[in-house]
């Protein structure tokens, strides 16, 4: 593969908001530390999303030690939230996974509904270990997820993005674009690699750590939505439609599930092992 390299690290403490870009991030099995670890119910328990509310790209996260988050949003004041104590848990729905989380206090709740301007509260996966697991479809057994939407880590590459780009600018959007790459919300990028070779690989190293890769990444709406402006447009689903269609789904970067414990760095190599 030739030099490749971690180009960047994202880490977004709660599901839907903007995120924090670390130079570097301990692997849990689960994920990356403090990745999607909170996230937002409505009032029948479904996880809300930028799916539902693309203002959400208007909230941001940042991880607090401990595991709190600090959020912010245009018009509020900041928000420090400790991890709730687990007292008890309530039941969530998110896609089709039933999982239980712990209710942050009812400031946090206040704040994120008067940002959205509809009814939600804020909760936290206490202990991913035993809350959730991979979908059995493409995981192995005992492999857990928190709250991102099936796998514990999303990879993709700049290449793949600039040959999506090149798409793009070819086609009837062609002024939506370039797209950048938080439209697609990975945790680790890669530079140096072929466009779309990330196709091939089954398992990869980044630095110290190696990771499975389960399967590719089906895109939703969620990847229209302008990060900066909350706003949406056809891109990159039309073009991924036309020319990166995989078994009814249309696919962009890779899910990965750690294979061991360790901490990636910005600059670590990527390693190809299979």
């Amino acid at each position: 593969m030739g030099n490749a390299e971690l180009l960047s690290i994202h880490v977004h403490p709660v599901k839907a908001f903007r995120g924090q870009a670390p130079r570097e991030a301990e692997v849990e099995p689960w994920g990356l530390a403090g990745d999607r670890r909170w996230a937002l119910i409505d009032h029948g328990g479904k996880v809300v999303t930028q799916r539902q509310q693309p203002r959400l790209a208007h909230a941001a996260a940042e991880l607090l030690p401990g595991g709190g988050v600090r959020l912010s949003a245009p018009g509020l004041p900041p928000l420090a939230v400790s991890v709730p104590q687990p007292v008890g848990t309530v039941s969530l729905e998110i896609f089709r996974d039933k999982v239980e989380g712990v209710l942050a206090d009812e400031d946090a709740h206040a704040w994120c509904s008067a940002h959205l301007g509809v009814d939600v509260r804020l909760v936290h996966m206490d202990d991913p270990a035993k809350r959730r697991a991979v979908d059995p479809e493409y995981g192995l057994p005992g492999e857990t997820v928190a709250f991102a939407d099936g796998y514990p880590l999303l990879v993709t590459t700049v290449a793949s993005l600039d040959a999506l780009n090149s798409l793009i600018a070819r086609g009837e959007h062609a002024a939506e674009g370039p797209l950048p790459m938080n439209r697609f919300r990975p945790n680790v990028v890669v530079t140096g690699t072929r466009p779309w070779a990330e196709d091939g690989w089954s398992r990869v190293t980044i630095g110290e750590v190696a990771f499975r890769v389960a399967k590719p990444c089906g895109r939703c709406v969620v990847t229209t939505t302008d990060q900066s402006t909350a706003e949406r447009g056809k891109e990159p689903l039309h073009t991924l439609g036309r020319h990166r269609r995989l078994g009814g789904k249309l696919v962009f970067g890779q899910n990965l599930v750690p294979l061991s414990r360790g901490t990636v760095r910005v600059g670590d190599p990527v390693t190809v092992v299979g």
